[in-house]
């Protein structure tokens, strides 16, 4: 299972961010993915910087580790067919170590644009008419399109990088997995749900990566990392259904107004506990998955992490897994 590590828009200020993506790098990363928000999860994570424009930044910053959208959503911010361009640029700027990861939104992010929000089976029906547009331009040539949800007028990618742009998509479910897995290359979740796994297999998408992402709260004191960890992260326990249904950040802060930092702190690991994070990575690897994307949780928390991660996580990871 490769390690990579998430440049997280929401908590981290763009020049930070880049300058942590070179040095997530430097400690031995094998991957780098980006979260692609309008909005925090909470006021207290305080950023969310364009992710295009950081990702750009990042591919220069970068000669080695694989990167990727965690996700962007092609729907509603974004026409897909200004997606596949911008994808095309990054995987022309990385020299092919982009991979597009996608997925069906979240009203937190999405609403800024006024096109209100649909039921999620609508949301996939767009999601799966604008992963055939950005297909259809990665393959080069002109593109026109008349759908239901999206138009596209003759359309060309003029800057079409020779190693075609790989694509992940989010998915939680049946119904997800058998509407995207035919149309893309790898699979994308936050839970390390091994039963997903082999519904993917099952899709006709054997073989592919299965990228997972996992939260952590390195810090040397362990109750200052519970105390972080509760501030900024107390929303991620509600799960996709709920999170992607909440338009703003006060909807956030009232739906994990009842959660403990004890509650968080067992679920994410929080401390400089290795083994603790190990035992955590495990249960990905034994689901199947062959990526696994860290988050540390605290953007001003970053570098002595990335110092930890260097000496002492990785190391312990990766012989981890060796059994």
């Amino acid at each position: 299972m490769r390690i990579g590590y998430t440049l997280m828009t929401e908590q981290t200020s763009p020049p930070d961010l880049v300058r942590h993506a070179g040095l997530a790098e430097r400690a031995g990363f094998d991957f780098e993915v980006m979260s692609d928000h309008y909005f925090p999860w909470l006021d207290e994570q305080g950023h969310s910087g364009y992710a295009w424009s950081m990702l750009g930044a990042v591919t220069q910053v970068t000669s080695r580790v694989e990167l990727m959208t965690y996700v962007t959503c092609p729907t509603f911010r974004y026409h897909p067919a200004v997606v596949a361009q911008k994808a095309a640029t990054v995987q022309l700027l990385s020299g092919g170590r982009f991979t597009l990861g996608v997925g069906s939104g979240e009203n937190l992010n999405e609403h800024v644009v006024g096109q209100g929000w649909p039921a999620v089976d609508v949301r996939h029906e767009m999601l799966v008419e604008a992963l055939e547009i950005i297909n259809a331009l990665f393959d080069g040539g002109y593109v026109t399109h008349h759908g239901v949800h999206f138009d596209v007028d003759s359309a060309k990618l003029w800057d079409l990088p020779e190693t075609r742009v790989p694509i992940g998509a989010a998915v939680s479910g049946k119904q997800s997995i058998e509407l995207l897995a035919p149309l893309v290359d790898h699979l994308v979740t936050t839970e390390p749900d091994g039963d997903l796994v082999v519904q993917w297999d099952d899709a006709g998408a054997r073989g592919s990566r299965k990228i997972g992402q996992m939260p952590i709260c390195f810090d040397r004191d362990r109750d200052a990392a519970v105390q972080r960890a509760h501030e900024q992260f107390r929303w991620f326990g509600g799960g996709w259904k709920v999170n992607a249904e909440l338009p703003g950040t006060a909807g956030f802060d009232g739906a994990s107004q009842f959660v403990r930092p004890e509650d968080v702190a067992g679920s994410i690991p929080c401390g400089d506990d290795v083994d603790a994070v190990v035992e955590a990575a495990a249960a990905w690897r034994e689901a199947g998955f062959t990526d696994l994307a860290l988050i540390q949780v605290g953007g001003d928390h970053q570098e002595g992490f990335l110092e930890w991660a260097e000496s002492d996580l990785l190391p312990a990871l990766r012989d981890g897994q060796a059994g």
